[in-house]
C-alpha cells in the first residue's frame, strides 16, 4: 500500500472510531441538533425513490453507513404506507457501536459490519441502496460509487441525502454556516461530551463536494441523475439516480 493508501487508511478508522464513541447518545444529539425536521427529508427521500423505482414488490434494500438504523425503519414504514412489498432491509456499517445501538432498536433488520467500499452483498443484488448523512465520511467515495453500482440490480436506484458543500453565499445560505460551524458543534457535544466529533462535522462538509460535483462522481460511476433537491436553507440535499 502507498503512503496515500495508508494516510486515507487511518483518516477512516479514526473517523470510525468517532463514531463508535458517540453511538450512545447519537440519536438525542441529532433529534435536538435538527428539531426533528430530518425525518420530513428522509419521509421524501423514500417516498420519492418508491415512485422512480415504481414496483409494488422489492427484494432488498441496502442502507450504507446505516448508523444507529433510523433510515433503515423509514423505509420500512413508509413502505408499509405506500403499499408496497419490501423482502429485506438491511444496514452495512463499519462501527461496531452504531450498528450494536441499531441492533437493539430495529432487532428485525439484517446488519454487516462493513465499509462502503467491501459491501458483502452479491453482485446486482440490491434493488435500493440509500446512504445518508454518511457519504462525506467515506474517503475513497469513488470506489465507494462504483461498489453501490455493483450491488445494485440494473436500474436500481442509491438514494444519497447529505449535508453540501454550500456554494450559496446568500444571507440564508450565511444563516446556515453560522449555525452549523457556531451552534451545533456545542449542542451536539454537550449532549455527547465529545465536542471534537461534533467540530468533525462543519468541517467534514466544507471539504466535502458540491451538489455538482457529486453528481458529476455519480455519473462517472455509471448512474443517471434522476433528481436533485436541497432543503431548509441547503442545510441537506437529496439525490436520487439510477444505475445504468
Amino acid at each position: 500500500m502507498d503512503e496515500k493508501g495508508t494516510l486515507d487508511m487511518e483518516k477512516q478508522e479514526k473517523i470510525v472510531s468517532m463514531f463508535d464513541d458517540i453511538a450512545p447518545t447519537y440519536d438525542t444529539a441529532n433529534r435536538v441538533m435538527s428539531m426533528g425536521v430530518d425525518k420530513s427529508w428522509r419521509r421524501k427521500a423514500c417516498d420519492l425513490a418508491y415512485q422512480f423505482y415504481a414496483k409494488d414488490s422489492i427484494d432488498k434494500i441496502v442502507d450504507v453507513a446505516c448508523g444507529t438504523g433510523d433510515m433503515m425503519d423509514f423505509w420500512k414504514k413508509r413502505s408499509e404506507i405506500n403499499g408496497i412489498a419490501v423482502g429485506e432491509i438491511v444496514g452495512v456499517d463499519p462501527s461496531n457501536g452504531m450498528v450494536g445501538v441499531a441492533r437493539e432498536k430495529f432487532p428485525k433488520f439484517n446488519y454487516h459490519i462493513a465499509k462502503a467500499t467491501e459491501i458483502p452483498l452479491q453482485d446486482g443484488s440490491a434493488d435500493i441502496l440509500s446512504i445518508t448523512y454518511g457519504i462525506r465520511n467515506v474517503v475513497e467515495r469513488e470506489a465507494a460509487l462504483r461498489e453501490f453500482n455493483r450491488v445494485l440490480k440494473e436500474g436500481g436506484l442509491v438514494v444519497i441525502l447529505e449535508f453540501m458543500k454550500n456554494e450559496n453565499l446568500s444571507l440564508l445560505g450565511k444563516i446556515r454556516d453560522f449555525y452549523m460551524n457556531k451552534i451545533l458543534p456545542k449542542i451536539g457535544g454537550f449532549i455527547s461530551k465529545n465536542l471534537e466529533a461534533y467540530e468533525y462535522l462543519p468541517n467534514s462538509i466544507e471539504d466535502f463536494s458540491t451538489v455538482a460535483n457529486m453528481q458529476n462522481e455519480l455519473r462517472d460511476a455509471s448512474f443517471e441523475i434522476l433528481y436533485t433537491k436541497s432543503f431548509s436553507m441547503d442545510i441537506s440535499t437529496l439525490i436520487i439516480a439510477r444505475k445504468k
